[in-house]
């Protein structure tokens, strides 16, 4: 079967007025029968098909036909009824049944809802970023869907319904407002249409489009505090340390620490809402003078700066020389009589002082001259430097050790010519001698050659009497000392007389001590009590045995 066209606007009028004039008379005016439609307004997907029944109850009918724009084909027919089928259903319509009964005409019509999924539903792109405090617009489209009385548009945050409306326009858009806070961070957003065709007995679809993630952040409008020093020497490194509290997330912000033009390497950390920045910060020839450090902090495409001042200084120095001096020498070491030049420079722009002596100029060199004496052995001379860098005044000293090369020499005040010491006595020879290098000092007796202690204690001897040459020698010469020692033997007399004296004392005290004891034990008795006879006197009796010596 061929499907009918759309019949032409002449042929419509005329069918139009009879179909109205039969559904407007009463059923008694046909007869009491009825024509009768089946399915009653179906909801049809778009380009689907639709099986429609038409039938009466009359007897005596004729031609029962449907009118349609669509495409249609008989597929059955019976007494009463006749089926049609329509095909590729794409847009809503009404179609009607009619019959003949008994020279009268009978109609039935039916709506037919036709539905569609929406193409595409899509949630418009968010800022990357966008600041905790200030309103956020959600934008969602979607094209295509049908029955539009149905078809509704929803926005979410997650699963939370933040605005429901119906799709108006093609493609729909709908919109609504959120105002960001700190707990939308990190949170999805999604759109989402729902065609509701459960009153038609079918059910509830629905899509939802690519969630979006939301991220909000707090840029305070405090800049960073920077930590530098405010002065850096050529060729020393010291920490630089950034900071800024507030900021949220502070750990999604990115730090940038550069001097001058070049970056320094950031070490970042974050706690809560602070964010701190470590770099260190290296001084080179090149950058000497003024420079800055800056620190920048950028979070959601914002970004806040601060700088302060730094100034690179080259300070070497000072450096002293000391010239005339013997080579290979691990101190400054001249020999005695020698003319010495002590110098000492810092570089240019450095004014160096010399043992309180100051240079001509900034830049030149201090010199000090002398005429090495055994005096200047183990001299110390001080070189200050100083320079002046950004109106304050930087400090540096340095001092040197001279050594100067003599002979050795005895000091009489430390060393005596004449000694009288008792024989058998504990005695220390103090004697001392100076000079650079240090001299070896020994006192040997004149005929024996007997070396004598110094400085240590030793028992003196009978023998020991006698003249002792003490001599101090190194590489630079000796000196020779005398000393005359004098030993004096003990009195033997003396001490026999002290020991008899101290013998006869000890007899005449042991005397009266024992006339002492001897009477106490003579006064002592013992005596005993007769219990069984009360009249029997007391008697004195001695002791068995002695309590204690004799008496003498």
């Amino acid at each position: 079967m061929v499907p009918l066209g759309p019949l032409p606007r002449a042929c419509w009028t005329p069918l139009i007025s009879l179909l109205l004039v039969c559904c407007l008379l009463p059923p008694g005016a046909q007869g009491e029968f009825l024509l009768r439609m089946e399915p009653q307004n179906p909801v049809v997907p778009a380009g689907g098909s639709l099986l429609v029944n038409c039938s009466t109850d009359c007897p005596q009918h004729e031609l029962i036909s449907l009118e349609t724009s669509l495409f249609k084909e008989e597929v059955g027919k019976g007494l009463g009824w006749r089926a049609f089928q329509l095909s590729n259903v794409t847009s809503d319509s009404k179609i009607f049944c009619s019959a003949i009964c008994n020279g009268l005409q009978m109609s039935d019509s039916s709506d037919i809802t036709v539905y569609q999924f929406p193409e595409h539903v899509e949630l418009a792109p968010m800022s990357p970023w966008n600041p905790v405090g200030k309103n956020l617009t959600l934008r969602c489209r979607v094209a295509g869907g049908a029955p539009r009385a149905n078809l509704s548009v929803l926005l979410l945050r997650g699963e939370e319904v933040l605005s429901q409306q119906l799709a108006v326009g093609e493609p729909a858009e709908v919109t609504t407002t959120v105002l960001a806070s700190r707990n939308d961070h990190g949170a999805k957003f999604s759109c989402r249409w729902e065609l509701d065709l459960r009153s038609q007995g079918l059910g509830l679809f629905q899509n939802s489009s690519i969630p979006r993630q939301l991220r909000t952040f707090v840029l305070p409008v405090m800049p960073p505090s920077l930590s530098v020093p405010r002065f850096l020497e050529v060729g020393t490194s010291q920490a630089v340390t950034c900071t800024l509290d507030g900021l949220f997330p502070a750990s999604e912000a990115h730090v940038q620490l550069a001097l001058g033009n070049q970056m320094l390497n950031a070490t970042v950390v974050s706690y809560g809402d602070t964010l701190m920045a470590t770099a260190t910060a290296t001084a080179s020839a090149e950058l000497e003078g003024a420079q800055e450090i800056v620190c920048n902090v950028t979070l959601g495409g914002e970004s806040q700066e601060t700088q302060e001042n730094l100034t690179i200084y080259s300070f070497w120095g000072p450096v002293m020389n000391v010239r005339g001096t013997i080579r290979n020498m691990s101190q400054p070491t001249v020999h005695q009589g020698t003319t010495v030049n002590v110098t000492c420079t810092a570089g240019a722009r450095v004014q160096v002082t010399l043992d309180g002596v100051p240079a001509a100029a900034p830049g030149q060199l201090a010199l000090f001259q002398l005429n090495a004496t055994e005096r200047d052995d183990r001299r110390s001379f001080f070189c200050s430097a100083a320079l002046k860098v950004d109106g304050v005044v930087l400090h540096r000293n340095r001092s040197i050790q001279l050594r100067v090369l003599y002979g050795p020499k005895i000091d009489p005040a430390k060393c005596p010519q004449h000694l009288m010491w008792k024989e058998r006595t504990i005695q220390i020879l103090q004697c001392q001698a100076q000079g650079n290098p240090d001299p070896q000092l020994q006192c040997l007796h004149e005929d024996s050659m007997a070396q004598v202690p110094i400085g240590i204690p030793f028992r003196v001897r009978l023998n020991y009497s006698g003249t002792y040459y003490c001599r101090a020698a190194s590489s630079q010469g000796s000196d020779t000392f005398i000393v005359v020692m004098n030993v004096q033997e003990r009195n033997p007399h003396t001490v026999t007389i002290i020991i008899a004296v101290l013998t006869t004392l000890g007899f005449v005290a042991a005397i009266p001590a024992s006339i002492y004891v001897f009477g106490v034990h003579k006064r002592r008795d013992i005596y005993h009590v007769n219990q069984g006879n009360a009249w029997f006197p007391l008697t004195s009796k001695r002791p068995e045995e002695p309590l204690g010596e004799p008496p003498s």
